[in-house]
């Protein structure tokens, strides 16, 4: 991903975050006080429960940043946050959940792919959050294909490591790998195992990012 013209290349510590707007939108009517305009963005991308919420009040050291809740299917809309005055963070409608309505489930399944399309010209850094502990799931698998065929290369995040033993890692890794046909593209993409409750993975996350929004 490239820096885009006029930004001064520099490490985002991801020390501040603030809430700017929830909307339906596919591009946001932002607030005009932002410290620039075309500001670069990562997205959250993800289906319902995989641990979205958690991970973003993680990386930020924040409780509740966004909304955690045991009932998949929360985020409902686009959220944005401001990054150290120098970066949007934007957490997606999480796909896949299967009690809500299939009208429900068909609007958020468009406001994700119209997000995306609105910004092929200079797409977002994406991170995908893929449950280390299951296998991928279709919409997981129609939402990574459309990725590479756009020629955008996710950040794979494989969530709730903790909740696996070290051998249990490795092997789900693989064969998440696998599912995905992304051994065929593993030059192209980053892979990080996530805990929330280690800091090590914040620290390298954070590390990831930095390299893939000024690569």
């Amino acid at each position: 991903m490239q820096a885009r013209v006029g930004f001064r290349v520099r490490k985002i510590p991801f020390k501040e975050a603030h809430f700017l707007i929830s909307t339906l939108e596919k591009r946001a009517e932002l607030p005009p006080h932002l410290p620039r305009k075309n500001l670069p963005e990562i997205a959250f991308v993800g289906r319902s429960n995989v641990g979205k919420s958690s991970l973003l009040n993680h990386l930020m050291g924040r409780r509740s940043l966004a909304k955690v809740s045991s009932t998949p299917g929360r985020t409902q809309r686009i959220n944005y946050f401001l990054v150290d005055k120098a970066l949007l963070l934007v957490d997606l409608p999480g796909y896949g959940y299967a009690k809500v309505k299939k009208s429900t489930k068909h609007h958020w399944s468009l406001r994700l792919e119209e997000y995306l399309q609105e910004r092929r010209t200079s797409p977002p850094l994406i991170l995908f959050l893929l449950d280390s502990r299951h296998l991928p799931s279709k919409e997981d698998l129609t939402f990574f294909e459309w990725a590479l065929s756009n020629g955008i290369s996710p950040l794979l995040v494989l969530t709730k490591t903790d909740k696996l033993k070290e051998r249990e890692i490795e092997k789900n890794s693989s064969a998440i790998l696998s599912e995905l046909g992304a051994e065929k593209s593993m030059e192209r993409l980053s892979v990080i195992h996530y805990s929330i409750k280690k800091r090590k993975c914040k620290e390298m996350l954070i590390e990831m990012i930095n390299e893939k929004l000024w690569d």
